[in-house]
């Protein structure tokens, strides 16, 4: 298998999703360490604290919940695109998303709503907006799903099904573009340190024994299954485990099994 610098020598530019914080961030920094000549376009609300004044990193403000900022942006895209600018293959990583911890419609039907959005609808508009310009120059859709996505999640019961979505159509979207110069691969986090748990209201840290990873172990099997020509990661030993075991024990079961892990994640009381 090629190195990841090698593996990344073919592209010219990297288009990454809510890349302002947490594993979207991490890949800006890691494969700009790799590969400095690689250019970034990052759609997020907020732009991405990076002081690497040597970076190519271009920010496009964008809440991907809303259809018409993402085709604006989308416009711009291909018009830098479409000109052969930067020169070479396009990497999209489709990383926004977000989730939340309660019974549904907790906190509110709004925000279930809105996730539906950012995970699921965006990640299929955006990646159909530039598939025309990945066509063209060849290149992959990295959609970042998750190991909920290989069992229900009760208490995260709409995020779950959201990456069960982004996995299946990820894999769906590789055969539909075999031969065409363009692949998609899914790839699966477990639990990693991010802004995603308080974000989801869980707690700040995960419970004793989980398989936690940090955003840069994420990255890192990303881009060797990137490199390996793969559609599919998981990423960490644990988490392959358990995502082999809730893919094959039958799904009410595993409800029920998911729903006892996943409550070990509800956050603490406040002391006293």
């Amino acid at each position: 298998m090629a190195s990841l610098s090698e593996a990344l020598s073919a592209f010219g530019a990297v288009v990454v999703t809510g890349g302002s914080s947490g594993i979207g961030k991490s890949f800006i920094n890691t494969m700009g360490s790799l590969r400095p000549e690689l250019e970034f376009f990052n759609l997020s609300r907020h732009a991405p604290g990076i002081k690497d004044y040597k970076l190519n990193l271009r920010h496009f403000p964008c809440d991907l919940a809303q259809p018409l900022q993402v085709e604006a942006v989308a416009a711009q895209l291909e018009e830098i695109l479409n000109h052969g600018q930067p020169a070479g293959k396009i990497l999209l990583i489709n990383n926004s998303g977000f989730g939340s911890y309660g019974s549904f419609p907790e906190p509110n039907l709004a925000h279930q709503l809105g996730m539906i959005d950012v995970n699921m609808r965006a990640l299929v508009q955006l990646t159909g907006l530039l598939l025309p310009a990945l066509r063209a120059r060849g290149g992959v859709v990295m959609n970042i799903a998750s190991t909920a996505a290989f069992q229900p999640t009760p208490w995260m019961a709409t995020y779950g099904a959201t990456k069960a979505f982004v996995l299946h159509w990820s894999l769906a979207l590789n055969e539909d573009l075999r031969g065409s110069g363009v692949r998609a691969l899914a790839v699966c986090p477990g639990p990693t340190a991010t802004n995603f748990s308080k974000a989801a209201g869980l707690r700040d840290e995960p419970p004793p024994g989980s398989p936690g990873e940090t955003c840069q172990q994420v990255v890192m099997n990303a881009l060797h299954a990137l490199a390996a020509g793969k559609s599919q990661v998981v990423s960490g030993w644990r988490n392959k485990i358990l995502a082999a075991i809730g893919a094959r024990v039958p799904k009410p079961l595993a409800t029920r099994i998911a729903a006892k892990v996943i409550a070990r994640y509800r956050p603490l009381p406040p002391k006293p």
